[in-house]
């Protein structure tokens, strides 16, 4: 299961970079508008609809020795260390080819990731069909994924973009960008060989697929009868909501914690052990949680509990209520704040990937083909939201507050921030609880899948048990 998660690693730098920094870098360093940066970023968007579904099709059809998956996770290496190199070094040019450039590469990087990401997703579903042990698997992916992120951030913050003498904010120095860059393109490549070579054993161990020889307009119609999976889209629902909200966090980050609690170098730091601290709960909680409880009514209840915790500081700073900046009580509360926010979050996240899986067997069932790298594309291609739809909305965010560029923390007027604070803690309001509802409406629970795995082995079943609530 280690072996497996640390391919996760690539993900989570990736997502640090593009969530936390991009916009910043872009828009702060670079000079671009915020609200064209992440439309740009949006826009990459389109592609990837195209570019992942095709992945997770050619990847289920793939045959060989090397199986359906690992040709694509060992190839993927090379093109995404090359493309995240690109992308932090952006040609001195006017601003329109800057963008094209910028929408060029981001298309690149993450057509790149998504050639190892869906089929290092869809493995998942192939390395067990235990309703439990799946959570387990999907526990680890995540902790590595957000433990990759984390280094990351800390990395940046502590070296890649500390202060300097020229750069007193260190977030503003472009030759940090370009360490960072490397940095982050050797650690990406490392661990998705480490994981595809950690796995490469239990080729001989998947499920086989006989060669499929239908035409194009056979496996076109194929797709289409997948995706109206009722289970998918109803996860594809929640992932949405969940992972924009997860991208508004991302992408405002240094933002708020720069502008409105005064955040720097250090402090930083404190903040991604509290983010870790998190994540490290939610890998022990998820497993057990979705055991005791179904994964649905699990997964709803924890998205919910994540807004509150992670939109509490800032109502209660709207309200007066909460530690001044300066205050020695403002970081240790707020950092609890956001440690619980975020393992109630990554708990919902770990829960709806491992309902994905399971989808895999009820749509083997309705159709007779396994298609976890259709179902995993989608899932990624959710995913991807985060530094999409979510940067976009940021962006909008940045310029409906009126929020400066080349903006210095401590002199923006406090009536700015306010309508920041505002605006970004409602709209994180919105999504959650539409992630909630989404999560609440899957309709499956163990008892079914458990059935339903007993009647593709070819056992004989008898179903007498009243259905789950939310089946």
């Amino acid at each position: 299961m280690a072996g497996y998660g640390v391919g996760a690693t690539a993900y989570g730098v990736k997502d640090a970079g593009f969530g936390t920094f991009l916009l910043l870098f872009y828009n702060q360093v670079v000079g671009v508008p915020a609200a064209t940066v992440g439309f740009v970023v949006m826009c990459a968007l389109i592609i990837d609809a195209f570019v992942d579904p095709t992945v997770g099709f050619l990847s289920d059809r793939t045959r060989g020795r090397w199986g359906r998956r690992h040709p694509w996770m060992y190839g993927a290496a090379l093109p995404i260390m090359i493309g995240w190199l690109l992308l932090w070094n952006p040609p001195a040019a006017p601003q329109q080819l800057v963008l094209g450039w910028l929408f060029a590469v981001a298309v690149i990087v993450r057509s790149a990731v998504s050639a190892y990401e869906v089929p290092s997703q869809a493995l998942a579903a192939e390395l067990s069909g235990d309703y439990d042990e799946r959570t387990r698997i999907m526990a680890y992916r995540y902790l590595f994924g957000w433990a990759g992120g984390l280094l990351m951030l800390v990395s940046a913050y502590l070296y890649f973009l500390s202060p300097t003498p020229g750069y007193p904010n260190g977030l503003l120095n472009p030759a940090g960008y370009r360490s960072f860059a490397i940095a982050g393109a050797v650690v990406m490549g490392t661990t998705i060989l480490l994981s595809a070579l950690s796995t490469h054993r239990e080729i001989p161990n998947l499920p086989q697929q006989p060669a499929d020889d239908r035409s194009l307009r056979d496996s076109f119609r194929d797709i289409g009868a997948t995706l109206k999976n009722r289970a998918f889209v109803t996860l594809m629902l929640a992932g949405i909501c969940a992972y924009t909200a997860q991208g508004l966090v991302y992408a405002l980050s240094n933002y708020l914690y720069s502008f409105v609690w005064g955040l720097r170098g250090m402090k930083f730091v404190l903040l991604s052990l509290s983010l870790f601290a998190g994540v490290a709960c939610a890998f022990v909680v998820a497993p057990r949680i979705g055991a005791k409880l179904s994964k649905p009514r699990a997964a709803a209840v924890a998205a919910l509990t994540s807004v509150v915790f992670g939109t509490a500081p800032y109502w209660l700073r709207l309200a007066g209520l909460f530690p001044a900046v300066g205050d020695p009580a403002l970081l240790p509360v707020l950092f609890t704040l956001v440690a619980m926010g975020t393992a109630f979050s990554v708990t919902a996240y770990i829960l709806g990937a491992s309902m994905l899986a399971d989808v895999v067997e009820d749509a083997e069932q309705r159709t007779g083909r396994r298609s976890e790298g259709m179902f995993f594309a989608g899932g990624f291609f959710v995913q991807k939201c985060t530094s999409g739809i979510g940067i976009f909305v940021c962006g909008l965010i940045l310029a409906a507050a009126g929020f400066p560029e080349k903006a210095v923390p401590g002199q923006v007027p406090v009536a700015v921030l306010d309508r920041l604070t505002l605006i970004y803690a409602s709209c994180y309001v919105v999504f959650a609880i539409l992630a909630s509802f989404f999560y609440s409406r899957f309709p499956f629970g163990r008892r079914e899948h458990e059935l339903r795995m007993a009647r593709l082995a070819g056992a004989p079943v008898v179903d007498s048990a009243p259905r789950e609530p939310f089946a």
